[in-house]
C-alpha cells in the first residue's frame, strides 16, 4: 500500500501529490505507463466534456469536469518534473508572466477600453512573440489539433482582418452553392478524390455563412447532432408501439416515421421525399 493519508477535504497540493503517488513505484500500472503522447486525445476530450458541463447549466459537473481537466494539466507537468525538466510552478510562472505580458493595458501605459481593443491588442502581441509575420504564417499556429469547423473559422477570421472577406453573406452563400455544384460533378463523376476534396470545401463554405452571423460552427454541429438523435429516438419509439424493431421497417416507412417527427417535436412541416 502507499503512503496516502487520507482527509475529509483535499486542495491543489494533494491533487498535485496524487499524481505523483500514483506514476511512483507501487502505484497505478495504467498511469505509470502515461506519456505526453499517449494523453495527447484525453485533454481534448476533457476539454470538450467541460463544454458540455457548461451548456448542461450543471455547477456539480462543471466543477467534476474541471478537475478532470486540470488533472491533465497536472499529469503532463508530473511527467516531465520526473523527466528533470519542468514541473507545474515552471508552467504557473511562464502563464503569469504571459498574461502580464498580454494585458500592458492593465499592467503597463497601453491604451484599451473595449474588448475589441484588448482582443486587437493581443494578437498583435502574440504574433510579435511568435515571429509571425504574415498573416498565412499566424494560420500556421492554429492549432491543427483542434476540430475541423472551429479551425476553419479561426483562419477565415485571420483572412478577413486583411480585408480578404466577402462583403455580406450573399457571396458566402453563393461559394456555399459553386461548392456544392463542384461536389456533385465529382459525384457524377464517381471520382473519389474528388468527392472528398469538395466535401472539404462544401463544410470550409459553410462555416463561412455562419461566421458572418457570428454563430459559433461547432455548436451548430453539435445541436444538429442533438436534433437528429431526438429524432431518431422518436422513430425508434414510434417503431415499437407497432411493436416492430426499426430495421424491420423498409426506408420510406423510416422517412415517414423521420418527417412526422419533424413535425411532432418540432412543429415543422413534413417534406414530401421520394426513396427510389
Amino acid at each position: 500500500m502507499v503512503d496516502w493519508e487520507f482527509k475529509e477535504k483535499y486542495d491543489l497540493a494533494d491533487f498535485i501529490r496524487i499524481i505523483d503517488v500514483l506514476r511512483s513505484p507501487g502505484g497505478c500500472p495504467w498511469d505509470i505507463k502515461q506519456t505526453h503522447e499517449s494523453l495527447k486525445r484525453n485533454a481534448v476530450e476533457e476539454a470538450w466534456e467541460v463544454c458540455d458541463a457548461i451548456d448542461e447549466g450543471s455547477m456539480e459537473h462543471l466543477r467534476e469536469e474541471l478537475g478532470d481537466l486540470l488533472m491533465q494539466v497536472i499529469f503532463h507537468a508530473s511527467i516531465e518534473k520526473e523527466k528533470g525538466g519542468f514541473d507545474l510552478d515552471d508552467v504557473s510562472d511562464e502563464a503569469v508572466k504571459k498574461l502580464i505580458h498580454r494585458h500592458p493595458h492593465v499592467f503597463a501605459d497601453t491604451k484599451a477600453d473595449t474588448p475589441e481593443e484588448v482582443l486587437a491588442n493581443w494578437d498583435a502581441i502574440k504574433r510579435a512573440d511568435r515571429g509571425q509575420k504574415s498573416v498565412a504564417s499566424a494560420m500556421d499556429g492554429i492549432p491543427k489539433g483542434l476540430p475541423g469547423l472551429m479551425r476553419s473559422e479561426k483562419i477565415q477570421n485571420k483572412a478577413a482582418k486583411l480585408g480578404f472577406d466577402w462583403p455580406n453573406v450573399t457571396g458566402a452563400l453563393d461559394k456555399l452553392r459553386e461548392e456544392v455544384g463542384e461536389l456533385q460533378e465529382g459525384i457524377d463523376a464517381n471520382d473519389l478524390e474528388n468527392i472528398k476534396e469538395e466535401l472539404g470545401d462544401v463544410l470550409f463554405s459553410a462555416v463561412n455563412v455562419a461566421r458572418f452571423y457570428k454563430l459559433d460552427s461547432e455548436e451548430i454541429m453539435s445541436a444538429a447532432c442533438e436534433k437528429f438523435i431526438r429524432r431518431f429516438r422518436f422513430m425508434e419509439e414510434k417503431a415499437a408501439e407497432r411493436g416492430l424493431e426499426l430495421t424491420e421497417l423498409s426506408l420510406g416507412q423510416q422517412e415517414e416515421i423521420y418527417q412526422q417527427a419533424r413535425h411532432d417535436l418540432e412543429g415543422k412541416e413534413p417534406v414530401p421525399v421520394t426513396i427510389p
